[in-house]
């Protein structure tokens, strides 16, 4: 080996190590078993529950209104001030957030186990609420959640921290769904979603092993009513006494209405279309799967190199664009290739999506409010999206039938795109970023 040779190597070596590293600090390895355990609770009342009641007989427009359990996670945002600011008894101890890490997975585990034991056929009503049950604690679980990730990653790592979140959030969901299917149809569902249960564990190691986040901040000490009051509605009067925080908000609540009514719909066409489990296994978890890594892979490069902005505005064009794949599948009918050429397009995008939207989410953070910003942030993200799914979605499909109701989502998309570049070129998103992304690292420029 010539030494022109040999240098190379070392250099592709050490360019090699250099793009690995940042992957294999702590915080990043521990965002990964945070968002492990948050994407299973979603899993069990989404596409794992559409399945378990489609194939219980019950009909298209019951099925699409349990999207509206959903809407607990919107909610979340009315209780997170109490995971911000009250300390729990005895475990608390070990942290703030760490002990209620461990309480919240504690309730998910339960939750879980409860709707395990109901049977849709016999009383749908038990079924909703268990179903609720599970949306709330695992509401919950998510606030601990992001909160600690937001909190133990440094600004510099945000961006292969949300990487990494997102890895472990298509792990446990993916997981999730695999495991349930696969156990349900050779021991029942009962089985399928205690073994998912488990699941929870991850985050809980994982508060355990890094312990209190350094960069947790303590909000004021509440001495009274006036004080608590304040503490409630503190975190949302700092947010948006930033300029352009409106249109940030407005962005939030419109970005994502075509991508989440497309996609709490994927298991009803998949259905109708007459795909069995193994099929639906193989092709929207098994590939579904790879193709999200994928996107998250190409996510965190975009990100590096091009910002946080650009990155962005990319992301938002291509999980617009993704709908029109499921559109060419309802119209092509029954095809496996087809169903691989769009579950692979839509968990690309949405993988990219995961990376530098989280990102972004997360810099408009305010260190002292963590769960209760990013709970009022990730919650609007969704909630008109679910709403609309668990309110028109089944009906909409039934009078436009799935291609228009595909094309429609996709023109949903628009009114995101727009604003966000808008909002770029006015210096809006630069000028309402939050303490959590103070600091941020060169290699991600705005």
């Amino acid at each position: 080996m010539t030494d022109d040779a040999a240098q190379n190597a070392g250099n592709g070596r050490r360019g090699f190590g250099a793009a690995v590293s940042p992957y294999l600090e702590k915080e990043p390895l521990g965002a990964l078993l945070l968002g492990i355990s948050s994407g299973f609770p979603f899993a069990m009342i989404g596409a794992t529950l559409t399945t378990r009641l489609a194939q219980d007989g019950i009909d298209k427009k019951t099925v699409t209104a349990f999207t509206l359990a959903f809407l607990v996670y919107n909610l979340k945002v009315f209780w997170a001030w109490v995971v911000d600011g009250v300390h729990l008894p005895l475990i608390g101890r070990l942290g703030q957030r760490v002990s209620w890490m461990v309480v919240a997975g504690l309730l998910v585990m339960a939750a879980v186990a409860n709707l395990a034991f109901v049977d849709p056929r016999s009383s749908i009503g038990a079924t909703v609420t268990a179903a609720l049950l599970v949306g709330i604690a695992g509401a919950t679980f998510d606030i601990v959640i992001d909160a600690f990730r937001i909190e133990s990653l440094k600004p510099y790592q945000l961006g292969v921290g949300s990487g990494m979140s997102q890895y472990g959030w298509r792990i446990g969901s993916a997981g999730a769904g695999a495991l349930a299917l696969v156990v349900a149809a050779r021991h029942g569902w009962a089985a399928g979603y205690l073994a998912c249960a488990a699941l929870a564990l991850p985050a809980m190691i994982a508060a355990l092993w890094l312990g209190e986040p350094a960069r947790h901040r303590e909000p004021a000490a509440r001495r009274g009513l006036g004080e608590a009051v304040v503490a409630i509605y503190g975190p949302f009067a700092e947010f948006f006494q930033r300029r352009g925080a409106v249109l940030v908000l407005l962005f939030i609540l419109v970005h994502k209405i075509g991508d989440t009514l497309a996609n709490l719909t994927f298991r009803l066409l998949f259905d109708d279309l007459g795909f069995s489990n193994d099929e639906i296994a193989i092709y929207d978890i098994g590939l579904g799967f790879w193709a999200y890594l994928v996107g998250i892979f190409l996510g965190g490069a975009a990100f590096a190199k091009f910002g946080l902005k650009r990155s962005v505005l990319v992301a938002l064009v291509l999980m617009g664009v993704s709908n029109l794949s499921f559109a060419l599948l309802a119209a092509a009918g029954h095809s496996n290739l087809g169903m691989a050429g769009a579950i692979g397009f839509e968990n690309v995008a949405s993988g990219f999506g995961g990376v530098v939207v989280v990102a972004y989410f997360s810099a408009l953070c305010d260190l002292r409010f963590t769960a209760s910003q990013y709970a009022l942030i990730s919650a609007g993200a969704s909630i008109v999206g679910r709403f609309l799914t668990g309110t028109t979605a089944g009906a909409l499909i039934e009078a436009l039938g799935y291609v228009n109701f595909y094309l429609l989502t996709t023109l949903a998309a628009l009114p995101g795109i727009a604003l966000f570049w808008w909002m770029s070129r006015a210096g809006l998103v630069d000028s309402s970023m939050g303490t959590a992304g103070e600091e941020t690292s060169p290699a991600a420029p705005g």
